[in-house]
């Protein structure tokens, strides 16, 4: 018994105990795994992800590990991100508004102002590609000024792009998590519609995975986090309406959402019989009736009378 229960431990780990044996970080081990760098396997449990003792050998058998998967995930904003690019603060948040900069994270400061995180390997390949040159120096390319000046910013919607592959990774071929992923990034009215069946709905909250938390709950700051991982735009809305509606159809094939076990109701007792009323004696015939008595002086009025030394008439 002792052995069954322990041999989860030797086979695999928490992610905490395997960040902590890679030597990251735990933001840098969950970007790490978001971008497939590390894998994961489900706790049969129930508990979560784990990361097998295999993997975590793997990763220590890599040349520069863990420096190198420090590396891969290390993550600058706008202003080291500028620097990298060789270009100024608002150029670069110019290219990021317009979409040609991908987030791959964000927090809230403490003025509960966005900030963007970006990978600083994928901008150092941007700025390596020749194509990119025009971006990156002259006159900002009237395309980007026009979209700028219309108001356009594109960075939560390629998070939320980019989050969503993530957590399809994950899912693998469980099309529940996939929908459930989709789902995530969709109002909860949208949910409805697209998925009418309560107990379906039921379920895929059940396999909800969990978005980067902001602040307490109900706070301004988690609010605002909701709002920017809330898809908001129209295409943006269809398109993941229509992913919903298609990972829902492949989830119910592969097994339907589990419905609960209608209870037993007792019948209802039979009504009972209403309590009679107290009987009341039937009326009785005025000939049956007792004749009143002829009315007599009271026993006070005859012993005045004796005393008086008189006697009634009659």
């Amino acid at each position: 018994m002792s052995g069954t229960s322990t041999q989860p431990d030797r086979l695999s780990c928490a992610p905490s105990r395997a960040a902590r044996e890679l030597g990251l970080k735990r933001g840098e081990f969950d970007l790490a795994v978001n971008l497939g760098l590390i894998r994961t396997v489900p706790d049969e449990g129930g508990g979560g992800r784990r990361v097998a003792r295999a993997e975590i050998d793997r990763l220590r058998a890599g040349d520069g590990s863990p420096d190198d998967l420090r590396r891969r995930v290390a993550t600058v904003g706008t202003t080291e991100g500028a620097e990298l690019l060789e270009v100024t603060p608002t150029r670069f948040t110019s290219l990021a508004r317009y979409g040609l900069l991908i987030p791959v994270r964000f927090y809230l400061n403490r003025y509960r102002t966005v900030v963007w995180l970006y990978l600083a390997e994928e901008l150092e390949q941007f700025a390596a590609e020749t194509s990119n040159t025009r971006l990156l120096t002259g006159r900002t390319p009237a395309e980007i000024r026009e979209g700028l000046k219309a108001g356009l910013d594109r960075r939560p919607r390629n998070w939320r792009g980019r989050h969503l592959g993530f957590l399809t990774r994950q899912a693998g071929d469980d099309a529940w998590a996939h929908a459930a992923a989709v789902a995530c990034f969709l109002d909860q009215a949208d949910v409805a519609e697209v998925v009418e069946d309560p107990c379906e709905r039921a379920h895929l909250d059940r396999c909800r995975p969990r978005l980067p938390a902001h602040g307490a709950p109900g706070s301004p700051a988690a609010e605002l986090a909701e709002t920017l991982m809330t898809a908001s735009e129209p295409d943006e809305v269809a398109w993941l309406r229509a992913d919903l509606a298609h990972t829902m159809e492949t989830a119910r094939g592969q097994r339907p959402a589990p419905r609960p076990t209608p209870q037993q109701v007792p019948p209802p007792a039979p009504p009972s019989a209403p309590e009679p009323e107290p009987a009341t004696p039937p009326p009785v015939p005025p000939a049956d009736r007792p004749a009143p008595s002829e009315h007599t002086p009271s026993h006070g009025l005859l012993a005045w009378l004796r005393r008086r030394g008189r006697r009634p008439a009659g």
